[in-house]
């Protein structure tokens, strides 16, 4: 019984959908949790997750900025929370378990374990260098020529901007996580980052703005994380904070990992230990 995770299977294009195509659990009785960035049309979403859904034990997922984005292209028009709610009410449908949903507890190997799945967004706290403020450091982005597309397809409605949906999810998810057990350790689920250490190696620094928020920075020690899993980065690793493993479990682009001397990452064992990847 293992519990896998993966990310950012990004499946509109095709050589994506043909490694999502191929994934497989190792025994029926594993688990896959999905961090985000699946797809941007709602029905390649559905359709993603109803794939793995069918194949794994159970499939734990949280959104990333692509499935919330509106394309012109999608039938599905529903905006911001609204669409985010109508996300969750069909994947619901599917057997999926999301941010609105009750934690499942993984009872395998290198359990118990509280699977927390959290949809937090990001507030402009990530910020460039020598900046004090989200204006100051959209001018030093916009400047740079690095601007994220969620500026233009992520809507907050019916928030008046992004930070403010952010400090709700922020709100929201505290007073879940606050009635955990706590005699039981959590396996923390977020598509962004929940540290801006990650950030640092960024190609493009800018682009950490659009990356997460300085509010979850000790969570992974205030919930008794044994790991914390994420993606959004496209850089798959893990880094080591206060004795707690970060995991990038990215898929990314073809591009992307065409171009590493490596297989493409699949999916990552977070249970039991040790680590690794297949």
């Amino acid at each position: 019984m293992n519990l896998f995770a993966i990310s950012d299977l990004h499946v509109r294009h095709a050589a994506n959908r043909d490694i999502v195509e191929g994934l497989r659990p190792d025994s029926d009785d594993d688990w896959l949790v999905v961090a985000g960035d699946v797809a941007e049309i709602f029905d390649d979403i559905v359709w993603a997750l109803g794939t793995l859904n069918d194949r794994f034990a159970k499939v734990v997922w949280t959104p990333g900025n692509h499935e919330l984005w509106t394309p012109p292209k999608d039938p599905v028009q529903l905006r911001g929370e609204e669409r985010y709610l109508h996300l969750v009410r069909t994947l619901r449908g599917l057997g999926v378990v999301t941010p609105e949903d009750p934690y499942p507890v993984w009872q395998g190997a290198g359990g118990p374990a509280v699977i927390a799945p959290l949809f937090v967004l990001y507030d402009y706290t990530f910020r460039p260098e020598g900046t004090y403020t989200k204006e100051e450091a959209l001018g030093v982005a916009h400047a740079a020529g690095v601007v994220a597309t969620d500026e233009y397809l992520l809507h907050p409605d019916p928030y008046p901007g992004r930070e403010a949906w952010c400090r709700a999810r922020l709100a929201y998810t505290r007073s879940r996580l606050d009635r955990i057990d706590p005699a039981l350790p959590t396996v923390l689920v977020n598509h962004f980052p929940l540290v801006r250490e990650p950030t640092r190696i960024l190609r493009y620094p800018e682009f950490a703005l659009w990356c997460g928020t300085e509010a979850t920075a000790d969570w992974h020690v205030r919930y008794r994380a044994t790991t914390v899993v994420y993606g959004h980065l496209h850089i798959p690793r893990t880094i080591d904070c206060d004795g707690v493993p970060h995991r990038e479990v990215s898929l990314g682009y073809p591009r992307e990992w065409r171009s590493r001397p490596v297989a493409p990452p699949g999916l990552c064992r977070i249970l039991p230990g040790p680590e690794r990847r297949r």
